[in-house]
């Protein structure tokens, strides 16, 4: 800050006697009573009555100097800069607080924090450079931790920016492609359905669903309640916010799982009985258990297989990819198409499917 910006503190004194430095910066005006916003030590309130002003003159040099050469000044009891410039991190922790205040789910607001930390770790109070991102991805050879890490960095970035922070370094760190993950569908699912049904009712009640319902089985099979049913259990609704494609969904319900099912209060999760949910991890856990035991599961095989296989199935007897795309909950045709060949089903072209 120059000089011309600053004007030299004045000395002040209130009706009870304690002294105070002023100044303005950017037209408002600051008054100290303390060094604690210059990160100063003294106060010269505590002295006697007769050495107090001599005690805000040597304030007053202190701010000024402090100022002068850039120091910090915060809005009273805010984290606001009025004149100097943070370092990095501070951009960062406030651009992670506003977050954490925000609307947003558990698991989004701990891997902000996971991510935060990482980069506080690594630079302390030093700048925040591109290498030091790069070390930090680096770190991970998954492409889906390195993507999952980068992105939630750059939502930090990019709101440390908005709060001051006067460069990017996450500019042209681009995303890694990764092997497809492919979930390998089932050969005989009656046969791996009754291995599940002998080990865990849940799981299996899970798999079935997930398998002839075509949910997601990780949340929108896990967070089931009654009321999501009609009355007569033939069909399950599930409104945008509770299916990944956002959009209302009515999915049919088999007879072999109907005959299953004994309807509860609506408010109720078919799985624990109570207002609850099983937690995020329930049949991850359990589907990691049963792997360890199962004689009939093959590399490549998971929980979301059996919507795989389910997918395939319907394509097989319909032949309609509308139909698959509408039962999948996909919100496009091109994504139902990019299912199947990553399944393998024969070649096929958009303009060769069922028009709508």
């Amino acid at each position: 800050m120059s000089e011309s910006v600053l004007n030299y503190p004045k000395i002040g004194q209130t009706k009870d006697q304690k002294v105070f430095i002023s100044f303005y910066i950017k037209n408002k005006k600051i008054r100290l009573f303390n060094g604690k916003r210059i990160n100063s030590t003294l106060n010269p309130n505590d002295f006697p009555l007769s050495q107090r002003k001599s005690m805000a003159k040597i304030l007053a040099a202190e701010a000024y100097n402090y100022l002068l050469k850039g120091g910090v000044l915060l809005e009273y009891r805010k984290t606001d800069v009025l004149s100097g410039k943070q370092c990095d991190i501070k951009y960062l922790k406030k651009a992670l607080d506003n977050k954490l205040n925000g609307n947003y789910s558990k698991k989004y607001k701990v891997m902000l924090e996971y991510v935060y930390n990482k980069i506080a770790d690594k630079v302390g109070d030093d700048k925040i450079s591109r290498d030091s991102i790069i070390s930090i991805l680096e770190k991970y050879s998954s492409a889906t931790s390195y993507n999952t890490v980068r992105r939630h960095l750059r939502v930090l970035i990019n709101e440390a920016r908005v709060m001051g922070l006067g460069h990017n370094p996450m500019k042209e760190i681009k995303a890694v492609k990764g092997k497809a993950n492919l979930n390998k569908p089932f050969e005989d699912v009656s046969a791996i359905l009754n291995e599940i049904k002998t080990f865990n009712h849940n799981l299996y009640l899970c798999c079935i669903m997930t398998y002839g319902c075509l949910l997601r089985p990780n949340r929108e099979v896990r967070e089931l309640n009654w009321g999501d049913f009609t009355a007569d259990l033939s069909y399950i609704k599930l409104s945008g916010s509770r299916n990944k494609s956002g959009r209302n969904r009515i999915v049919p319900v088999p007879s072999y799982i109907k005959e299953l099912l004994i309807k509860g209060d609506n408010n109720l999760n078919i799985f624990t009985g109570t207002t609850k949910a099983p937690n995020p991890d329930y049949f991850k856990t359990i589907w990691g258990r049963f792997k360890k035991v199962s004689k009939l599961l093959e590399q490549d095989q998971t929980l979301y297989s059996f919507r795989h296989s389910g997918a395939i199935e319907i394509y097989k007897r319909t032949g309609s990819l509308s139909k698959l795309q509408r039962a999948m909950g996909h919100s496009s045709l091109a994504i139902s198409l990019t299912y199947l060949r990553g399944l393998e089903v024969s070649e096929l072209k958009e303009e060769d499917m069922p028009m709508i």
